[in-house]
C-alpha cells in the first residue's frame, strides 16, 4: 500500500505552490496589492507572510471576506477599493483558464468582487496549477449570481442558452446573493456567452473572465511553472 502523502508534498499543492511564488517576483514594496480568493490565492497569501511581503506592502484590496480574515491576520492593512486611487496589481486564481487567458471564476462564490477589482487593477494575473488549462471553457460548471429572487427565473433562461443551471444551495454569497452553477456548456465563444448572460434581468454577474481576460497567466507544473 502507498503511504499517504503529507501535504507538503501533494501533487497538486506543490503545482500550487510553484504558481504562487512565481508571482512574487510582481511586488514591490510599499505597493497596494488585490488579492483573490481560493486554494492557489491561500498558497500565496502563506507566502506573503512566509517571504516577509506581509508587512512591507502598503495595503491589499481582498475579493472575499475569507481572504481578508487571512489578511488580517497576518498584519497586513486590508483596504476599501473606493480608498484607493490606483491599484497596479491584482493576484488571482481561477478554475478553469485557456491559452487566450480567458477564465471561468466562482468556485468560491466571490465572483462579483473578483470582476470588479480585476476591472479597476492595471494588470490582472491569474496563478493556477495545470490541471485548470483547458482547449475550451465549460467543463467546471459556469457560475452566475443573481439576485435571490429572480432565481428560478435566470434559471429558466440559463437554460435556454443550453446549459443546466444548479442552484449552489446554503451558499451565500458576500453580497447576499445566490449562486447558480451551470452544467454541461460547452463556450466556444467566451465573450458573446459572457455579455449574453450579464444582461439576462436579475444576473449580477457570470464568473466568465473574457471581455477582461488576465493578463497573464501563470501556470504552476510539477517542475515549475509556465507564463501564458
Amino acid at each position: 500500500m502507498t503511504p499517504p502523502q503529507s501535504p507538503g508534498t501533494d501533487p497538486g499543492q506543490i503545482k500550487k505552490q510553484h504558481a504562487a511564488r512565481a508571482s512574487l517576483a510582481m511586488l514591490r514594496d510599499d505597493m497596494i496589492l488585490g488579492v483573490g480568493t481560493g486554494s492557489t490565492v491561500n498558497a500565496f497569501i502563506e507566502l506573503l507572510a512566509r517571504e516577509g511581503w506581509a508587512s512591507r506592502l502598503q495595503g491589499v484590496v481582498s475579493s472575499s471576506e475569507g481572504s481578508s480574515a487571512r489578511l488580517h491576520a497576518l498584519g497586513t492593512p486590508v483596504l476599501d477599493l473606493n480608498a484607493v486611487p490606483d491599484l497596479p496589481l491584482y493576484i488571482d486564481g481561477a478554475d478553469e483558464a485557456t491559452r487566450a487567458r480567458q477564465l471561468i471564476k466562482g468556485g468560491g462564490a466571490a465572483l462579483t468582487r473578483e470582476k470588479i477589482i480585476a476591472a479597476a487593477a492595471d494588470r490582472f494575473v491569474c496563478i493556477i496549477d495545470d490541471h485548470k488549462l483547458v482547449t475550451t471553457l465549460g467543463r467546471f460548471p459556469l457560475p452566475v449570481e443573481v439576485i435571490p429572487m429572480a432565481r428560478s427565473y435566470v434559471a429558466r433562461r440559463l437554460a435556454a442558452l443550453g446549459g443546466r443551471p444548479v442552484w449552489r444551495q446554503g451558499i451565500t454569497t458576500d453580497n447576499g446573493n445566490h449562486i447558480l452553477d451551470l452544467h454541461d456548456l460547452s463556450i466556444t465563444d467566451p465573450v458573446a456567452m459572457e455579455s449574453t448572460i450579464n444582461q439576462i434581468t436579475g444576473v449580477v454577474t457570470v464568473g466568465l473572465f473574457a471581455s477582461r481576460p488576465a493578463d497573464l497567466l501563470i501556470v504552476g507544473t510539477p517542475t515549475g511553472v509556465e507564463f501564458i
